[in-house]
């Protein structure tokens, strides 16, 4: 039998797909509609002032004003096809902290529509009804640290594209220019139960890069992949990589040059946003004046030139680009926290997180999470005094945001058994974790620092429909990700091989059969 292309596969995929959904699947990221800078909701004033009359092409728009794109690359993703679905008798985590037993979910265009026990969910005449008894239901597992189509599989040097190890400061670059939509991984992630990712540049530099959040289903482009209204991140690192990395060519070469290249970049992007919020005050000052038939009118003010390094920091000053801190150590988690108050910005997670046990009530007090592995350390100084109870303390904390990333290919397509073994180290120091909270750990927290939580993380009526059913307790060994929903469509089957896909580039090697991402 031929061999499935992945880029083909959605009319199986998503079962019963209508002839259009499957003209999608083919096209996907070269029809989907296009939105325009100016839909985009902007929180800082030099946003909203440019969003006011202006194009989104990044030249003069309504009486000469200029606007730089806020978002040049949208997305283009469409879910695919699905049918009224009730999964009922299973165990719930909704990732809210609630557990349902003998509980039904009911999906419908795309949406959860209804959750609770059985008895008191409706049957919508025609739905398709799976009876999960023994089984458990949790929402899609999201990974906040993924390198997926950056560093792909197969990766060699003329795929390694995650670090732009240039300059210390590359903030100019954008994760989803790299992501190669054909990685393997997307697929073997896929059956661990993973919808939705955040691709992040890698930690050689002090200032990264964009990151990108995207939807784990199948497409020609990033841009159908990419997860709709998700804002960008901002990747940074600090520690050991980038005065490693740099310290014989030119700096930072300690850690203190770290933090006087921190704090020079944002004194620089501070002026260069108070540039483009001016601009724009005068520009609107300008605007309420000018009459066309005054034949003094002056004319408009000039705009500030554009630098896309700034443009991004300037981002995050305005609260409108999340940052992503790669950083290990306690003490320099305050730090950052610490210049992150001086210029006005917020953390949203440190990752990696090695000592966040050592400030745990510091980081719940500032509302940062932590974004940790279950057990890894070692491989350097500073992951070296690293507690398997790092989650679990976190988590332990009043208003606290424990995460569990993978940073990892292979790691990603078990995250819940990666959640499991933080949850078990807690249970030996008498912190017992119950699964309806740990469940949040892949799921809702990750949603939370990513800024998506309003869509996705939870399973809430009016959410997307990111659905994943295990075949017992999801912090068993002995766990698998039987089926797979995003936006309410069967993505992933593990007992059906059109439902676990290959990608192009595995087509035709020695020992593939057609099972995908199944792995069987």
């Amino acid at each position: 039998m031929r061999k499935l292309r992945w880029t083909a596969l959605a009319v199986l995929l998503v079962g019963a797909c209508s002839q259009e959904a499957a003209d999608k699947a083919a096209d996907d990221g070269a029809t989907g509609d296009t939105v325009g800078a100016e839909t985009a909701a902007p929180q800082n004033a030099a946003a909203q002032g440019a969003a006011k009359g202006a194009d989104d092409s990044g030249k003069k728009g309504a009486k000469g004003a200029v606007h730089p794109p806020l978002d040049p690359y949208p997305s283009t993703y469409e879910p695919y096809a699905s049918d009224v679905t009730l999964i009922t008798g299973a165990t719930i985590l909704t990732g809210a902290g609630e557990r349902i037993d003998n509980g039904s979910i009911l999906l419908e265009g795309g949406k959860i529509t209804a959750i609770g026990a059985a008895s008191a969910v409706d049957v919508p005449a025609g739905a398709n009804t799976i009876d999960a008894a023994g089984k458990w239901v949790t929402p899609g597992v999201i990974d906040i640290h993924s390198h997926l189509g950056d560093y792909p599989s197969p990766l060699t040097n003329s795929t390694s594209d995650g670090n732009e190890a240039t300059a210390p400061n590359t903030a100019h670059v954008w994760a989803e220019h790299s992501v190669w939509p054909q990685d393997a991984g997307f697929t073997r992630a896929l059956a661990g139960g993973i919808t939705s990712l955040q691709v992040l540049p890698g930690s050689a530099n002090l200032f990264g890069g964009r990151s990108v959040v995207l939807k784990n289903v199948p497409s020609r482009t990033v841009q159908g992949m990419k997860f709709p209204g998700a804002p960008y991140g901002l990747k940074m690192a600090c520690g050991e990589n980038p005065k490693r990395v740099y310290g014989d060519k030119g700096g930072p070469g300690t850690r203190m040059g770290n933090v006087a290249g921190y704090r020079a970049a944002w004194i620089e992007a501070a002026g260069y946003k108070k540039q483009w919020d001016d601009y724009w005050k005068s520009y609107e000052a300008w605007a309420e004046k000018d009459d066309a038939k005054d034949e003094d009118a002056k004319e408009a003010p000039d705009a500030p030139s554009r630098d896309l390094k700034l443009e991004t920091l300037a981002g995050v000053l305005g609260g409108d680009i999340r940052v992503n801190m790669h950083c290990y150590r306690a003490d320099e988690m305050v730090q950052v926290l610490d210049i992150a108050r001086e210029f006005g910005y917020k953390v949203s997670a440190f990752h990696h997180a090695i000592e966040a046990y050592k400030v745990a009530d510091y980081l719940a007090e500032n509302g940062v999470c932590a974004a940790m592995w279950a057990d890894w350390w070692g491989f350097k100084l500073e992951a070296y005094d690293a507690v398997s109870e790092n989650a679990a303390l976190v988590d332990a904390q009043a208003n606290s945001c424990a995460i569990i990333h993978s940073d990892s290919a292979t790691g990603i397509q078990r995250l819940n058994q990666e959640a499991a073994k933080a949850m078990a180290a807690g249970w030996r120091i008498g912190l017992e974790i119950a699964p309806e909270d740990a469940i949040a750990w892949i799921t809702a927290n990750p949603a939370k620092s990513m800024g998506v939580l309003d869509q996705t993380g939870t399973l809430e009526a009016g959410k997307m429909a990111d659905v994943v059913i295990w075949n017992g307790n999801p912090f068993s060994v002995y766990a698998k990700a039987e089926q797979v929903f995003i936006d309410g469509a069967l993505m992933y089957d593990r007992s059906d091989p059109k439902r676990s896909p290959r990608m192009d580039f595995e087509i035709g090697q020695q020992n593939n059969d057609n099972t995908g991402g199944a792995g069987q």
